[in-house]
């Protein structure tokens, strides 16, 4: 398979990922956006490390105002995030993963993700698929939330709403 196949791929399923966690964000209303079940703070943590993963100099990781590095220190946020605000960086990532796969090179064994601690070390190819399963695990958490409080849910993206 030669590498322009598999960015497109890649990006078709990763893209679909992250349409669906937007999917899920966008359908929530605000009566549960900050209920006891958290449901801003499991889209936000998602999404925090979306960037993060996608983010090869992870020594220098800082996330975009006006989020903070609560996430790295096992406490939530300061304060509530609003949708507007999840869905800007959800936006922001969106772009920032599509900029990624584009520019995988030719020698994918060229390149590794290690994040900060140094106990995960990952080919590229590796961090993009544990991230996008991330993605989707707390995809499905979100739906499970609206489905339980709406008794509604996202629906199925079979491939990302673009193409590289």
């Amino acid at each position: 398979m030669e590498i322009k196949q598999l960015k497109s791929i890649l990006w078709s399923q990763f893209g679909a990922s992250i349409d669906m966690l937007c999917n899920a964000i966008e359908l929530c209303p605000e009566a549960v956006w900050d209920n006891d079940k958290k449901f801003w703070y499991n889209a936000y943590h998602c999404i925090f490390f979306l960037d993060y993963y996608l983010t090869l100099d992870t020594a220098n990781y800082t996330p975009p105002p006006p989020f903070d590095e609560s996430e790295f220190e096992d406490r939530m946020p300061e304060r509530t995030y609003t949708k507007a605000e999840v869905l800007d960086y959800l936006n922001f990532c969106r772009d920032k993963c599509k900029t990624f796969i584009l520019g995988l090179p030719e020698d994918l064994r060229q390149v590794h993700w290690i994040n900060q601690s140094k106990t995960m070390d990952y080919n590229v190819i590796e961090i993009l698929l544990y991230n996008m399963r991330h993605v989707q695990h707390h995809a499905a958490q979100l739906n499970l939330i609206l489905r339980q409080e709406i008794d509604d849910a996202a629906d199925w993206e079979f491939q990302a709403t673009d193409h590289l």
